[in-house]
C-alpha cells in the first residue's frame, strides 16, 4: 500500500546512518535533546501529514482558491492543517528557546517538513514561506519589528511571503520598479505591483507579512539600489492585534497547473496613497538580505521536489506490486496466471530509476541541511566557514537537480501505471503537475546554471570548487576502503573531468563571457550528476557497512540502496562523458542559432 509520507526507515537511514544527526546532541545548543526527541518530532509531522494534509490533497486541487470580497478563500481543511502545524510548534521549532522555539536542528526540522510536502505541498507551502520570512526578520529586523511581528509569525497568527517579482520583470531584479518614500516617523510608503507571490492572499491568518523588495526614492540604479521592506497586509493596532487595513490590494489570483491550493497572486501596493512599510536591514542592501530567504527557499524547493518524487515512487511501486499484467517472455502458456507488474524487467527498471532519483535527491537535500546546521552551530569556526562555503556551491544543484529529475521520476511513475496513471483516479497526474513548478520558481535551471558556473565556481579564486572536490575525494577514499572501489574510482575520474572542464570554461568566461556561460545549464546538469553519484556513494557505504548484521526487511533495504547506487554509476554518471565533451569544446550550436531562423 502506498504511503503519503516518506517512510520512517528511509529518514532514519539518512539521518542516523548516512549523516551523523545524533552527533549534534554533543553540541551545547542541543544538550537537552535526544534521539527520542528527534524521532518524536518526525512522528508528529508524519501523523499531522497523514491525518490533516493528505486527505484534502485532491480537494484543494479541484477547488482552487476563490477571489471573494477582495481576498482568497481556501478549502476549509487547509485552516485545520495550518493550525495543527502551528500548534505543534513547527513554524518556530528551530528558534532559540528564549524566542519561544524548541532549538531543533535544521536538518531534523526539514526532514519533518518533508512529510508535509509529500502529503500536500499546496497546503504545506504556507508554512515554508512563513518560516523563511520569520528567519529573515530574525536576522535583519530591528528590535521593534521583531518584537511586533516575530511571535505572531511563530505561533501561526501571521503568515509571511517574499515579494520580489514584478509583472514586467522576472528574474531581472535589478530592473524592479516598486519604490518606497521615507516618512518623518521612520516608516515608508511603498508603491508598485508584485506578481507570482505565493501565499500573497489567504484566509488562514490575521495578517500576511510581505517581505518586499523596492527602491527608496533617489536610490542608485541596478541591484545596488534595492532595499528590503516589511509591509503587512493589515497594520497592527495599539495592542499588537492586526486591525487596520494597509494599502495592499489583491489585484488577482493566477490559475496554475499545479500547487493550486497555494495562492499565486498579483499584489498592488499604494493604490490609495501608499502602503505602510518599514525598512528591514540597511538601505540599498535589500537584495543581499533577501538572498538569505531565497537560498533557504531554494533548499526548501529541493526538499519539496524530493518529497513529491518519493511519494510518486511509492504510489507507482504499490500499484506495480498489486496489478496483475501479462506473463514473462519465457512463459508461453496463455492459461498460466498473470504476474504482477513488478515482475516485468522494464517495470523494475522504471521503478529503480525513480528510486535513484527520489532517494538520491532526498539524501542530497538533507546533506545540504546538515551543512546549514554546521554553518551555524559547529563548535569550530573553520568548520563553520567550510560548511557555508560548500553549501554555497551546492545550493544551485540542491534546488535544480531534484526538481528536474523529480519530474522525470513522475513521468516514469505515470508510465508504470499506464493509462491509469494518466487519469485522476490516482494521484500521480496531480503530483506531476505539482512537481513541474519546482523547475521554475526560486530560479530556473538557467539561472542556477549561470550562478554555479559564473559565480560559485569562480568565487574566492575557486575555493568553493576545490573544497567540493576535496570533500568528494575524501569520501570516495573511505568508500573504497569499504569495498566500493569501482564506484570510488569512477567518481574520482568524473571529478578530474569536472575540474578540467571547469578551468577551461572559467578561462573562456574571461575572454568571451556570453559564450562561456551559453551552456551553463548543461554544466549544472553534469555537475549535478557528479554530485548525486557522490551522494549515492555515501548511501552505498552506509548500506555496505550495515548489511552484514542485518536481516529481513532491513537487509532488503540495504540491498536496495546498493542496487540503486550501482544503477546510478552504471547508467547515470556515464552520461557526463558526452556532456563534458560538449562543454570542453564550448559547443556553439545553440549559441549561434538566430531568432529569424526559428520560422
Amino acid at each position: 500500500m502506498a504511503t503519503a509520507t516518506i517512510s520512517e526507515r528511509e529518514l532514519a537511514f539518512l539521518l542516523y546512518e548516512v549523516l551523523d544527526t545524533a552527533g549534534l546532541l554533543r553540541r551545547e545548543r542541543y544538550a537537552e535533546h535526544s534521539r527520542e526527541v528527534f524521532d518524536a518530532t518526525l512522528e508528529t509531522a508524519r501523523q499531522l501529514a497523514e491525518d490533516l494534509l493528505a486527505p484534502h490533497l485532491r480537494e484543494g486541487d479541484e477547488n482552487e482558491p476563490q477571489f471573494e470580497n477582495g481576498r482568497a478563500r481556501l478549502v476549509a481543511p487547509t485552516r485545520a492543517a495550518w493550525q495543527a502545524i502551528a500548534d505543534a510548534g513547527f513554524l518556530s521549532a528551530h528558534w532559540e528557546q528564549a524566542e519561544g522555539g524548541l532549538q531543533l536542528p535544521e536538518v531534523v526540522l526539514r526532514a519533518a517538513m518533508s512529510a508535509f510536502y509529500a502529503a500536500n505541498v499546496g497546503t504545506a507551502a504556507y508554512a515554508m514561506l512563513t518560516i523563511g520570512a520569520a528567519n529573515l526578520l530574525r536576522t535583519f529586523g530591528s528590535p521593534q519589528l521583531r518584537a511586533r511581528y516575530l511571535a505572531p509569525l511563530g505561533d501561526g497568527r501571521f503568515a509571511g511571503t517574499m515579494a520580489l517579482t514584478e509583472p514586467s520583470q522576472g528574474s531581472a531584479l535589478g530592473d524592479i520598479k516598486t519604490y518606497a518614500v521615507p516618512q518623518a516617523d521612520g516608516s515608508y510608503r511603498v508603491f508598485g505591483q508584485k506578481m507570482f507571490i505565493s501565499g500573497g492572499e489567504q484566509d488562514l491568518t490575521e495578517t500576511i507579512v510581505h517581505m518586499v523588495l523596492a527602491r527608496i526614492q533617489g536610490a542608485p540604479p541596478g541591484v545596488k539600489g534595492i532595499s528590503l521592506f516589511l509591509v503587512p497586509k493589515i497594520l497592527p493596532g495599539e495592542h499588537g492585534a492586526a486591525d487596520t487595513p494597509n494599502d495592499v490590494a489583491l489585484a488577482g489570483l493566477l490559475h496554475k497547473m499545479g500547487w493550486r491550493n497555494t495562492t499565486s497572486t498579483v499584489l498592488s501596493f499604494g493604490e490609495k496613497g501608499g502602503a505602510v512599510g518599514w525598512l528591514v536591514g540597511r538601505e540599498h542592501q535589500g537584495l543581499a538580505h533577501m538572498f538569505q530567504l531565497m537560498n533557504e527557499a531554494r533548499i526548501g524547493v529541493g526538499v519539496m521536489s524530493a518529497s513529491i518524487a518519493w511519494r510518486g515512487f511509492s504510489e507507482s511501486l504499490a500499484y506495480a506490486r498489486e496489478r496483475p499484467q501479462g506473463r514473462l517472455p519465457s512463459n508461453k502458456d496463455p492459461l498460466s496466471p498473470q504476474v504482477k507488474l513488478v515482475e516485468h524487467s522494464d517495470v523494475r527498471r522504471m521503478l529503480l530509476v525513480q528510486k535513484a532519483y527520489a532517494e538520491g535527491s532526498l539524501a542530497l537535500c538533507l546533506y545540504a541541511c546538515s551543512l546549514f546546521e554546521d554553518q551555524h552551530t559547529h563548535p569550530e569556526p573553520p568548520a563553520r566557514a567550510a560548511a557555508g562555503r560548500l553549501l554555497d556551491v551546492l545550493t544551485p544543484v540542491v534546488k535544480s537537480w531534484p526538481a528536474r529529475y523529480g519530474a522525470a521520476a513522475h513521468d516514469l511513475a505515470i508510465q508504470v501505471l499506464g493509462g491509469a496513471g494518466y487519469t485522476r483516479d490516482y494521484p500521480l497526474e496531480q503530483l506531476y503537475r505539482d512537481q513541474r513548478l519546482n523547475m521554475i520558481h526560486e530560479g530556473t535551471e538557467a539561472i542556477h546554471g549561470i550562478d554555479l558556473l559564473g559565480r560559485k565556481v569562480l568565487a574566492e579564486q575557486g575555493a568553493g570548487l576545490r573544497l567540493f572536490v576535496d570533500t568528494v575525494r575524501q569520501d570516495a577514499g573511505r568508500a573504497s576502503e569499504a569495498g566500493l572501489g569501482d564506484e570510488a574510482a569512477a567518481l574520482c575520474a568524473a571529478l578530474d573531468r569536472l575540474v578540467e572542464v571547469s578551468a577551461g570554461l572559467a578561462a573562456l568566461q574571461r575572454s568571451e563571457p556570453d559564450l562561456g556561460l551559453a551552456n551553463a545549464t548543461l554544466y549544472l546538469d553534469a555537475f549535478g550528476r557528479v554530485t548525486l553519484a557522490w551522494i549515492w556513494l555515501l548511501q552505498g557505504r552506509a548500506a555496505a557497512r550495515a548489511l552484514p548484521a542485518a536481516s529481513g526487511e532491513a537487509a532488503d533495504h540495504y540491498r536496495g540502496k546498493l542496487q540503486a547506487m550501482r544503477y546510478f554509476f552504471q547508467w547515470e554518471l556515464p552520461q557526463t562523458h558526452a556532456q563534458w565533451a560538449l562543454l570542453a569544446r564550448a559547443d556553439r550550436c545553440a549559441y549561434d542559432m538566430r531568432d529569424a531562423w526559428f520560422i
